[in-house]
C-alpha cells in the first residue's frame, strides 16, 4: 500500500436526523441507516464502501450522536471502538470535523483527510473517486482546503452554491463566494452565470491545514479540542468530549471556516450526486415507471402520475387520481403531501412533536 493511502483518512459525518425525509427518517432511526434506494445496503454502508479503495478500513472514522453508536456498530461491524466518535449533543459540522481532525492529528500529523456526509448518493462513483484522488494529490503537497462542487442541473433552492474564479487551464478552481440556499430568482441567475456549482459538503485537506484554519477562524473551537490531545485514544476521551461539547459553539464548517479562509479551492464534478435530503431529491434520482411514478411498496395505481410512493411491503396501497404527490408510510405514520409543498415537511414534524409527542418524530 502506498504511503499516500496509509496517510489518507476518511471522516463520515453521521449524526443528523434528516427531518425533511420524515416519516421515513426518525430520531431513533435516521435515514443514513436506511436502504433508501432499495439496493440492499444502508446509506452509511454505501458511503463507507465507496471509500474502500481510498484508505485502509482502520483509517475510516464515523462521527455520530452517542445514541446512534450501536446502529453504527450494527451497520459497520468492521470498525473498532476508537473509529466511532460519539457526540453527546449535535453542534453542527464545525465541532464534528474538529473532533475528528484533532483526534486523527494526534495519531498521524501527516494525515490527509476526506470529510463526507453519510447520507449522500453518488451514482457515478468512478468519476467521484477520480475527483477525490485529484484532491488528495493536491492537499498532500499544498496547504489548501478543497471542496467538491457539483455542476447544477436546475436552479435548486435547497442547495448551497459555490462561485469560483474561472480558469480553463486548471481543474482546481479558486473559490470566490459561498451562498446558502438562495431564492429561485437568484439560483436562476447563478445558472446563467455559469461559474456557480452546488456545494456538496465534501471536503479534502491535510490535517495541518484544517487545524491552522480552526486556530485562525474558530479560535474558541480550536482551543477546546486542542486541550484534549492527551485524552484522544484513551479511556478519558469520552468524559473530555462530554465536558467540552456543553460549551462548544454551534457552527457549520462553511460559515465558520470555508467562507472566511483564503486558501479554499473547488474541484468540479459531474457525479450523479444527491444529498437525498428531501422526497423530491429522492424522486429526481430514482427509477420511474412510464407514468413517472417512483414506487417502493405493494401498489395498485389508477390515473396516478409523477408521484413518489414509499409504503410497507406487507400493505397493499390502492391510489386513484393523484398527480405530483408524496405518499409515505413508515411505522405508525402515513403522510400524503403535494410534491411541490415538500418544504412543509419540517413544519409537519414540528407540529407533530408539539401536539402528538416524541414517539412520532
Amino acid at each position: 500500500m502506498s504511503s499516500l493511502s496509509e496517510n489518507t483518512y476518511v471522516v463520515v459525518m453521521a449524526g443528523g436526523v434528516g427531518s425533511r425525509f420524515w416519516p421515513f427518517s426518525r430520531n431513533n432511526y435516521p435515514k443514513q441507516f436506511h436502504d433508501v434506494l432499495g439496493i440492499g445496503e444502508s446509506m452509511i454502508q454505501s458511503t463507507v464502501k465507496r471509500f474502500s479503495t481510498v484508505c485502509p478500513k482502520e483509517n475510516i472514522y464515523i462521527v455520530t450522536n452517542r445514541e446512534y453508536k450501536f446502529l453504527v456498530q450494527e451497520h459497520l461491524p468492521e470498525l473498532g471502538e476508537d473509529q466511532i466518535l460519539q457526540e453527546p449533543v449535535g453542534r453542527n459540522t464545525a465541532p464534528c470535523i474538529a473532533y475528528a481532525c484533532y483526534k486523527i492529528a494526534q495519531k498521524n500529523p501527516r494525515a490527509n483527510v476526506i470529510v463526507a456526509p453519510a447520507d449522500h448518493v453518488i451514482l457515478r462513483e468512478q468519476a467521484f473517486l477520480e475527483c477525490i484522488h485529484q484532491a488528495l494529490e493536491v492537499t498532500d503537497k499544498e496547504n489548501l482546503l478543497v471542496t467538491l462542487g457539483i455542476k447544477p442541473t436546475r436552479p435548486d433552492t435547497g442547495y448551497g452554491y459555490i462561485q469560483y474564479v474561472p480558469d480553463e487551464a486548471c481543474s482546481l478552481k479558486k473559490v470566490k463566494t459561498f451562498t446558502e440556499k438562495p431564492s429561485l430568482e437568484v439560483a436562476q441567475k447563478f445558472l446563467e452565470n455559469g461559474h456557480f456549482v452546488w456545494n456538496a459538503g465534501i471536503f479534502v485537506w491535510n490535517v495541518q491545514s484544517i487545524l491552522a484554519a480552526f486556530r485562525e477562524h474558530l479560535k474558541e473551537v480550536a482551543e477546546l479540542f486542542e486541550a484534549g490531545s492527551a485524552a484522544y485514544y484513551t479511556s478519558e476521551e469520552s468524559s473530555f468530549i462530554d465536558t467540552i461539547y456543553s460549551t462548544c459553539r454551534n457552527v457549520s464548517i462553511d460559515y465558520g471556516i470555508m467562507e472566511k479562509a483564503d486558501n479554499v479551492h473547488v474541484i468540479l464534478g459531474d457525479l450523479g450526486w444527491s444529498d437525498v435530503g428531501t422526497w423530491n431529491s429522492l424522486y429526481s434520482i430514482a427509477d420511474k415507471t412510464p407514468e413517472g411514478n417512483v414506487i417502493d411498496g405493494d401498489t395498485l395505481l389508477y390515473d396516478t402520475q409523477n408521484c413518489i410512493i414509499k409504503t410497507p411491503q406487507d400493505k397493499l396501497v390502492v391510489i386513484q387520481g393523484l398527480q405530483d404527490y408524496i405518499v409515505a408510510e413508515h411505522h405508525n405514520i402515513l403522510m400524503i403531501c403535494p410534491r411541490n409543498n415538500e418544504q412543509k415537511v419540517k413544519d409537519f414534524v414540528s407540529d407533530v412533536k408539539a401536539s402528538k409527542g416524541l414517539e412520532y418524530v
